[in-house]
């Protein structure tokens, strides 16, 4: 072993030393080559000092060290528990999966908000309102926390019947626009996270349309499109097949000169019925849903009566379903009215999906209001729908008289409170989310339809031009958009809050709904989720001033809750003592409270609760199971 001047020790590791050449040193150097002497070494030892590992050692030694037992052990033990991490991962991600509930579609998680196009917003100063008005309002539905709207008619039609009886299914009526301004729409809309809803009426079309038009002159296949029938004829006058009525209450036969025979129309003379017994109008309607599938159409409603019809149209938009997150969904407006059997028949069954909700309009077909009617209302749907179906709720529509003229102006915060913490999916008209009331006029054949009041501005912001095609309502000034932005009270300010709570909260969202009282003045019910502790409870007063004992009708009532929201903005984040809860006249209250033993399992309420798509939460995990 050589040792140097320095005293240090030369470790080459396994590379053999290279002999200096005597001849080839440059002997004119003068640097001095180190001094070394030959020492004698034990060569075991040094034989221990070349083994140890080093970095950048070759394969061959790195062999001789993997292969000793510290090192093999240690690598095995790292390798199983690897391998054992991974079947872990995976079992548990097969149980969330297994025992998640399926998650709220679009249609579920979000309230729809419906347009009457004509009424929205003026574009182009003609004083009706287009597709291009829709876009440029639709930060308002993103202020107001809607995730859906629902467009009501907008094809081609002579707008006799409000665009409800279509010329042409595959245009869009020059008022609103052009085809190109659907798309930009749908762009805008998709862009903010938005669905649209679309209708479609297959019932029915115009009598403009070119079917009917080929139909009356028994053109080909279009002979047999509509529904037609020999009528007598005597003295001039016609006798209809037989005493059938329309809607409006006038015969639903109509003779038609051309043809010579009498057509069925269960709306108005203008809007001839389709003969969906005709295999060949199934396909033009199942292509006109196809044709609006391709352009990211959402949803569609018809008013179809014949339930195997509306099985081919849901099996035609399902072919349009399969991507995540492209759910075409398809409701109907099956109201039956007194017979509430028939309208849960448009959900379909167990094995066959029809409609994946009729539209409910009980809400709005209520002769009187009082928290008895309210709740019987609610519990009519809520104890006839199907097991596993979703609900939902209306209190507006293009067909009704607005809620501030129906029921009262100070019942209008309390009815939106109701809508947005039922159970189910709420549809708000538009201009029901500030109060808008019909038009103060006898000469206004559709005081409901009065366009949108935006701001304080001539014709409330609706229209820049001179005139609107209905006239704005006298309150413009004080119910408008702008103004109830400032205003903290506002009924606006009060919707958007609901809205964000129902989304933000579980129980809200997809919980339990139990009844707890109603009686003239007051309905109260509870929502819940299993699993968690935090209940809301809702005290919506709609008749007069009103006290209740709250914790004497619910066993371990805490003795105190918290106003989360109130229609009096100042009271919220108060605490109320539930033996005392006392409301005003069209007064809502959303109490929450915790607890350790929900409604909805105590024997004395098993007959008033009610889920539509049960979910457990897990605090532990933070997620939602379903095997509670």
């Amino acid at each position: 072993m050589e040792l140097s001047d320095k005293r240090g020790v030369e470790n080459n590791g396994f590379v053999q030393n290279e002999a200096f050449d005597d001849k080839e040193t440059d002997t004119s150097s003068q640097e001095e080559m180190p001094k070394t002497c030959i020492v004698d070494a034990d060569p075991a030892a040094a034989e221990e000092l070349v083994l140890k590992p080093y970095a950048g050692m070759p394969k061959e030694v790195l062999l001789k060290f993997s292969s000793q037992a510290r090192y093999r052990v240690t690598r095995e033990i790292l390798f199983w528990l690897m391998i054992t991490a991974a079947v872990v991962l995976v079992c548990a991600t097969i149980a969330i999966i297994a025992l998640s509930p399926r998650c709220l579609d679009w249609w579920q998680a979000s309230p729809i908000y419906q347009i009457y196009p004509r009424s929205f917003k003026d574009s182009n100063m003609d004083g009706n309102g287009d597709l291009k008005g829709i876009q440029e309002k639709l930060d308002h539905i993103t202020y107001l926390n809607i995730k859906t709207i629902w467009i009501t008619s907008f094809y081609k039609s002579p707008l006799k019947d409000l665009g409800y009886g279509a010329e042409d299914f595959y245009e869009i009526d020059p008022m609103f626009g052009s085809m190109s301004d659907f798309e930009n729409l749908l762009a805008a809309i998709h862009d903010r996270g938005i669905k649209v809803i679309m209708d479609l009426i297959p019932n029915h079309t115009s009598d403009k349309h070119r079917w009917f038009q080929l139909s009356r002159n028994r053109t080909g296949k279009y002979t047999d499109y509509y529904i037609w029938q020999d009528c007598a004829q005597a003295a001039g006058s016609v006798t209809p097949p037989n005493n059938w009525v329309s809607v409006f209450g006038n015969s639903s036969w109509q003779f038609d000169d051309v043809r010579r025979q009498c057509y069925f129309h269960q709306f108005g003379k203008e809007q001839p019925d389709l003969n969906f017994r005709n295999l060949a109008v199934q396909q033009e309607i199942h292509g006109s849903i196809t044709a609006y599938s391709q352009l990211y159409h959402d949803y569609t409603t018809t008013q179809v009566g014949m339930h195997d019809i509306i099985r081919s149209f849901r099996q035609t938009m399902n072919q349009f379903s399969s991507e995540p997150g492209r759910y075409r969904f398809l409701g109907s407006d099956g109201d039956e009215k007194e017979n509430i059997e028939a309208t849960m028949m448009y959900y379909g069954t167990t094995f066959i999906q029809e409609a994946d909700f009729p539209f409910n309009f009980n809400l709005i077909n209520m002769k009187n209001l009082s928290g008895n009617s309210i709740f019987e209302a609610v519990n009519l749907w809520m104890k006839n729908m199907p097991t596993g179906k979703w609900p939902n709720w209306a209190v507006g529509s293009p067909n009704a008289a607005r809620v501030s003229s129906r029921v009262g102006k100070e019942y209008v915060n309390v009815i939106n409170m109701l809508l947005l913490t039922l159970p189910g999916t709420p549809v708000t008209y538009y201009g029901e989310e500030i109060g808008m009331e019909n038009i103060a006029s006898e000469n206004v054949t559709f005081p409901e339809k009065s366009p949108m009041q935006w701001d304080g501005k001539v014709n409330a912001g609706f229209t820049e031009g001179n005139s609107s095609w209905l006239p704005v309502n006298s309150d413009y000034q004080s119910v408008n958009v702008e103004i109830q932005m400032t205003w903290s009270n506002s009924t606006l300010n009060l919707y958007r809050e609901l809205a964000l709570l129902r989304s933000n909260e579980l129980p809200i969202q997809r919980g339990w709904m139990c009844y707890i009282w109603n009686d003239s003045n007051i309905f109260v019910y509870v929502r819940e989720l299993d699993g968690l502790d935090r209940v809301f409870m809702m005290v919506l007063n709609f008749g007069q001033e009103s006290t209740i004992d709250l914790k004497a009708l619910v066993p371990g009532l805490p003795s105190e809750a918290i106003i989360r929201l109130s229609t009096n903005f100042s009271n919220a984040g108060k605490a109320v003592n539930t033996k005392l809860i006392k409301t005003e006249m069209g007064e809502g209250l959303v109490l929450e409270y915790k607890t350790a033993k929900p409604v909805h399992t105590m024997e004395a309420f098993q007959g008033n609760c009610f889920v539509a798509q049960k979910a457990c939460y897990s605090s532990a995990f933070n997620l939602l199971y379903v095997s509670c």
